[in-house]
């Protein structure tokens, strides 16, 4: 018998959970749902499915990763151009970290959340 065969969702608390889901629906353009949350599709600009299974990890409690964040989770969005999305958040005035790196993971930016979370924003390498 196969135990746990994926990730079914991500769920997490916040102190003000209306403004911060009006938040991710602005300016990450995540389609929040009356019901506080929203499904994803694995799909690509053209509507069709494209493969891409999540990312799994524990962290150890030293690691600096989720810096500048206190918090004990970060959440990694994928998204279709970076370069553009972190220039528009930095129009909105969001806190973006000013570092992107690119790999043959792909290319990673980051943005802080109005509750201090720490946000990874991924674009795919092309084809996958």
């Amino acid at each position: 018998m196969r135990r746990v065969t994926g990730i079914g969702g991500i769920f997490f608390k916040a102190k003000d959970a209306p403004s911060l889901r009006a938040w991710y629906k602005r300016h990450l353009g995540i389609d929040v749902q009356v019901w506080g949350g929203a499904a994803f599709d694995w799909t690509g600009a053209d509507g069709k499915p494209v493969a891409g299974p999540p990312a799994w990890l524990i962290a150890p409690e030293e690691s600096s990763q989720f810096a500048p964040s206190s918090a004990l989770f970060m959440v990694n969005y994928r998204v279709e151009d970076i370069r553009a999305l972190v220039k528009v958040l930095k129009e909105e005035s969001c806190n973006v970290l000013e570092k992107i790196d690119e790999s043959e993971y792909g290319i990673f930016a980051w943005v802080i959340d109005p509750e201090g979370n720490k946000v990874e924003l991924w674009q795919p390498p092309e084809g996958q």
